[in-house]
């Protein structure tokens, strides 16, 4: 990814991953309906985000693949915010008005979290995978993914736990009330057919 963005492919890669993502997960949504349905979560390049159709594509995009546009969601990181300041908001607004979700990834290893959820009302605070490695053995640590699961249901958004990889881990969040959580303990990657296995196991949905 770092060499991507360092020649500028990532732009094409990321356009590419957005598409085969909606197109995915439309197959799914007529496939398996649900209520809530189904929806694509893809990380967004700083690049990408930079671009001044980017509002047009992403509009377009959906309209080609019939994905709802509130069936997407979209990761930015803190960076990418501080990285592009105004213009970000403003692309945000845009495509928030289509219906498009975001969601701020590593929430709460950036500098402008705070000012920035004072401005734009995001839809998940995505937990950055440092805080739940060491919330079990620091009261600290523990206490910060407390604070952001907290602030998250005063501010009328989703939680999301990043980097789950254990048992004791995931109980810890159950007992905490994180709504949601990823990672190894549920699944590694894997390819499409597989991800199907998945999806079709009732349990999988159960909390």
């Amino acid at each position: 990814i770092s060499v991507a963005e360092e020649t500028g492919l990532i732009v094409p890669i990321g356009w590419w991953a957005l598409r085969e993502a909606c197109t995915q997960v439309r197959r799914w949504q007529q496939r398996w309906p649900m209520d809530p349905p189904l929806y694509a979560s893809v990380n967004v390049s700083g690049k990408i985000f930079g671009q001044p159709d980017i509002v047009e594509r992403v509009w377009k995009l959906l309209e080609e693949t019939g994905l709802p546009p509130t069936s997407l969601r979209l990761e930015i990181t803190e960076s990418i915010l501080m990285d592009h300041g105004e213009q970000a908001l403003q692309i945000l607004g845009e495509l928030r008005a289509l219906g498009v979700q975001f969601s701020i990834d590593d929430f709460g290893t950036g500098f402008s979290s705070l000012s920035y959820l004072q401005r734009f009302s995001y839809d998940t605070l995505k937990i950055d995978r440092s805080f739940i490695a060491g919330m079990q053995e620091k009261a600290d640590v523990s206490a910060i993914v407390q604070t952001i699961v907290g602030l998250g249901s005063l501010l009328g958004s989703s939680v999301v736990a990043e980097g789950v990889e254990t048992a004791g881990q995931f109980e810890h969040l159950k007992a905490m009330g994180c709504p949601a959580a990823q990672g190894f303990w549920f699944s590694k990657p894997v390819e499409a057919a597989k991800a199907e296995k998945l999806i079709s196991r009732p349990h999988v949905w159960a909390s």
